[in-house]
């Protein structure tokens, strides 16, 4: 299945969603593209280039986007459970409340729009073990994270720098080793976070921060740069 036989299935569709679950699509251009709804569920995306494609409230369930081009994809209210999105680019994209509980170590999410974002660990749903969003060594900088719930998210290594965490929901997450420089925190939940190693400089909104006394390890945090 190439472009060209997706963009004729757009054409057949009549403005319904397509159902694409479980198809092969890696290394296919399919930039740009209305996907809109669509069921991508179990789909191979790996390498694929979806720049500027609009999958807004597509189903990505269990999906593989290993390296895939994302870069202002519209992902709004997108379903994301399972999905595996390891060095994938979502610079600039728009996942608001999208439920990203999958994988995403190491993509790059600078610029995003992340905000009421769900992903969050749902201790009451976990007969596949800690669902979560693991953004490990994600580059989250200049992100807009407001609202977002990344409760119980795996965050060690990523960069945060300059992001809006305005009353993010952190609570229970790892920032070890994050770099929050510049970040507004601004009501965002730190309660028991972890933040060993993590750069807690030139904070916005400190004051009004949520469980700011009850970080972990915070003494290990960085809050000064050493002269």
């Amino acid at each position: 299945m190439g472009r060209a036989d997706i963009e004729a299935m757009i054409r057949a569709s009549d403005g319904k969603p397509l159902d694409l679950h479980d198809k092969a699509l890696s290394g296919l251009d399919l930039s740009g593209l209305n996907l809109r709804g669509a069921n991508l569920r179990t789909a191979r995306l790996n390498g694929t280039n979806l720049r500027g494609a609009d999958l807004s409230g597509a189903n990505l369930e269990q999906a593989w986007f290993l390296k895939a081009d994302l870069s202002g994809a519209k992902l709004a209210d997108a379903r994301m459970f399972g999905i595996t999105a390891r060095d994938a680019n979502l610079s600039g994209a728009d996942l608001s409340r999208s439920t990203p509980i999958g994988d995403f170590k190491g993509a790059n999410m600078s610029g995003a729009m992340l905000v009421d974002l769900k992903g969050g660990a749902d201790i009451r749903n976990q007969s596949m073990g800690l669902m979560r969003a693991v953004f490990t060594s994600v580059n989250l900088s200049g992100a807009n994270l407001k609202g977002a719930d990344l409760g119980r998210s795996r965050l060690e290594y990523a960069d945060l720098k300059d992001a809006d965490l305005t009353d993010v929901v952190l609570m229970g997450s790892d920032l070890s080793g994050a770099n929050l420089t510049g970040a507004t925190v601004a009501g965002a939940d730190f309660k028991n976070v972890d933040v060993s190693g993590a750069k807690l400089l030139d904070l916005k909104g400190e004051a009004s921060a949520k469980g700011w006394a009850q970080r972990v390890n915070a003494d290990r945090a960085v809050i000064r740069v050493s002269p």
